[in-house]
């Protein structure tokens, strides 16, 4: 047989397997096209295994958290610069607001022991600043929530090391309260992996209900859900806004969170009451046993729904 034949017999077989492939694609349909994107319902089921939880990568849809230093001396108030550059590298300056801020930068040592909540100030030149509480050493993870103008929301994170000796914690244990000063937190409710999970958060003070919180960004509370292993940044929402006619003041402040796997999860709620923002922490384990839920507060009379 001479190569002229070889060579057409080679490309015949070719023909064959790939109108068989053909075939097979016909009888199997075409491949499932992606919904659009859009905010999800309390109820909807939460994003597929393959796509990664917010805060655990530096780049993503085009947009980069990048810090002036990734390195910070231990200090009450170290100045932190930083940049969100876009795919072509330049600082993006034009953001849509969320929260009532155009950014939300979330600052957590590795073994959750210190956590901020701050919203920097950004310049003409998009870079945003601002002091942050680094007394502790140690490794730090820095997140920022925005949403770039035309853009979807994104969080985004960085380390950042902090200078001195440093004493990792054990993740504390799970528990149902939380004490702030002298207001104790109650969390009911259970967080189930892969589903849109109701938690609430009821406020006390000196053992009384407290009804007459303040509005903090845009909502009674705001959340924050971090998974142990790894701080990955959850999805939370709150039920309800203020001066909605329906959601009281306190003493109980509902979200949903979206966990994606089974684990230790911390939970930071900030809340406002008099003036001053506070911060109650807790450890929830997703699908694990936890702690059962203390009864929530009765709201005082004449502050119900």
């Amino acid at each position: 047989m001479n190569t002229t034949t070889k060579f057409a017999g080679f490309t015949a077989g070719l023909a064959a397997v790939f109108g068989i492939a053909l075939g097979a694609g016909a009888l199997l349909g075409p491949e499932p096209t992606a919904p659009p994107a859009h905010e999800a319902a309390h109820d909807a089921p939460a994003p597929a295994a393959d796509h990664l939880p917010g805060g655990l990568m530096v780049t993503e849809s085009g947009y980069t958290l990048r810090l002036d230093s990734p390195q910070a001396p231990a200090a009450a108030a170290t100045p932190i610069r930083f940049q969100i550059l876009d795919d072509a590298g330049r600082p993006v300056t034009r953001y849509t607001r969320a929260h009532d801020k155009d950014l939300h930068l979330i600052v957590v040592r590795r073994d959750m022991a210190a956590f901020q909540h701050v919203h920097p100030v950004l310049d003409s030149t998009g870079t945003w600043s601002v002091p942050l509480d680094l007394t502790r050493a140690g490794d730090y993870r820095v997140f920022a929530d925005f949403t770039p103008e035309g853009g979807e929301n994104l969080t985004l994170g960085a380390d950042l090391r902090v200078a001195g000796g440093y004493d990792p914690r054990p993740l504390p244990a799970p528990s149902s309260t939380a004490t702030v000063g002298d207001y104790t937190v109650t969390l009911n409710g259970a967080i189930t992996p892969g589903t849109s999970s109701k938690v609430t958060l009821a406020v006390q003070r000196g053992g009384v209900p407290v009804t007459d919180l303040q509005p903090y960004l845009g909502a009674y509370g705001h959340l924050v859900a971090l998974r142990g292993a790894d701080l990955a940044y959850l999805h939370v929402h709150p039920e309800g806004a203020p001066g909605d006619g329906v959601t009281p003041p306190g003493p109980g402040i509902t979200f949903f969170v979206t966990a994606p796997s089974t684990g230790d999860y911390r939970l930071f709620l900030d809340f406002q009451h008099e003036g001053v923002v506070r911060t109650a922490e807790f450890t929830l384990s997703a699908g694990g046993a936890n702690p059962p839920s203390a009864p929530a507060p009765a709201p005082e009379p004449g502050h119900g729904h």
